[in-house]
């Protein structure tokens, strides 16, 4: 009997989502819990595993489609005992019928070409991507038999390599030419394309700027670290300091934390910090939920999951939805300076950059100091300027004097 293959439950702000990638094709088994297909949204890639053990019967969104949420993507035969059955009538039903009707003892060696071939061989061929009406057979009456179809793949290695050794010449042939190369853009990055528009049409979008003296904190971290991580199994890094900072200066400006929702403005009691992070298809942003009841520990252990989850591809709908306040890191890329692109609904985002060493006047000496510029992007329809240089203030000096973070002072 034939089961119905699901998307998942899209959340409320996700609309629908588009085939990705199948795994298995019609006549191929799998086993429960291995992965058949691959569903992208506009904010994750999510993976759609095996309900039982069974074949796949049929695709019915292909790759590329648009789904909704809980629609039947596919359908898929249970149970191991389907494979042969199911294997045998997808390659050729019309081979399998005409079989059938001329032998009623089923047996292949009566037949010639590549009507006679068993069921185990087709899956041989299968396997191996080889058409058998291409393949010559060699016995009796021109049956084809495993040495032939192995034959037709040792064949096929010998052009693919013959043609991959013919390359290089080609491209040396063609190095003066002008290329170019044309590809689907993402959903994903379609739809950060399309926020990041958004943002700009619909926000009185303003930045400021400050810079701080990472040198206390460099030599705190430097002092502790081996000791941080031994204890608590995770590296010190310098994001948890910050995201720490940032939910202080929160607490003093709320509307910093607030968001606009039509004509009403809506303030948040807790501190939910967007990181946004660099994964294969494009920039992603997981959220730190609570921080205020977060340690420096706790904090950093949840970033480095995150990162690997976004590096593996395995970051939820969960982890990436909601968020009061955002914090961009362009330094580890080796950015200087730059105006980050609030996330709507939020109202403001603070962008960190590369730490630097650069002259500053210290008490009338010119010293050596490593420097970071701060930009904080912000909504002007709902804080004013006043309200975000004290925001960006107050990191600057929280980060400067760290023990205050200690104190909460």
């Amino acid at each position: 009997m034939a089961t119905e293959i699901k998307a998942p439950t899209f959340p409320e702000s996700i609309a629908d989502g588009s085939v990705a990638n199948w795994h298995k094709k019609p006549g191929e088994s799998f086993v429960r819990d291995e992965p058949l297909v691959d569903i992208e949204t506009d904010k994750v890639v999510i993976e759609v595993v095996a309900p039982d053990d069974g074949v796949l019967s049929q695709i019915i969104k292909a790759e590329g489609d648009t789904v909704l949420s809980d629609e039947v993507v596919g359908m898929f035969e249970a149970g191991t005992a389907a494979l042969s059955q199911t294997a045998t009538h997808s390659v050729t039903p019309a081979a399998a019928t005409d079989s059938a009707q001329s032998n009623p003892t089923n047996s292949a060696d009566d037949h010639e070409g590549s009507d006679a071939v068993s069921p185990s061989l087709r899956k041989l061929a299968t396997e191996h991507g080889v058409n058998l009406e291409n393949v010559k057979g060699s016995g009796k009456k021109g049956r084809i038999q495993k040495e032939d179809i192995m034959a037709a793949v040792a064949a096929s290695a010998s052009a693919t390599k013959s043609s991959s050794t013919a390359k290089p010449a080609e491209a040396v042939a063609l190095s003066g030419a002008r290329v170019e190369r044309r590809e689907p853009m993402s959903r994903l990055r379609a739809k950060i394309a399309s926020r990041l528009v958004e943002a700009q049409q619909n926000m009185a979008m303003l930045t400021t700027f400050n810079e701080i003296n990472m040198q206390p904190i460099m030599t705190l971290r430097t002092k502790y670290k081996d000791e941080f991580e031994k204890k608590h199994g995770v590296r010190l890094g310098f994001m948890s300091f910050f995201v720490r900072a940032a939910v202080e200066a929160l607490k003093k400006y709320p509307a910093v934390n607030a968001s606009i929702d039509g004509n009403d403005i809506l303030y948040h009691s807790y501190q939910d910090i967007g990181v946004a992070v660099s994964s294969p298809r494009g920039l992603v942003v997981p959220i730190l939920r609570d921080v205020d009841d977060m340690s420096l520990a706790d904090i950093e252990a949840n970033i480095s999951a995150y990162g690997m989850k976004a590096k593996d591809g395995k970051l939820s709908m969960e982890d990436m939805t909601g968020g009061t306040f955002t914090i961009s890191n362009g330094g580890v890329f080796g950015s200087l300076m730059s105006t980050p692109i609030v996330n709507p609904p939020q109202t403001a985002i603070l962008g960190m950059h590369k730490i630097q060493d650069r002259p500053m006047a210290v008490d009338g000496q010119v010293v050596i100091l490593p420097m970071m510029y701060l930009a904080m992007s912000y909504d002007h329809r709902l804080i004013d300027g006043k309200e975000a240089v004290g925001f960006l203030v107050a990191i600057k000096t929280l980060l400067e004097e760290p023990e205050r973070l200690l104190l909460g002072l």
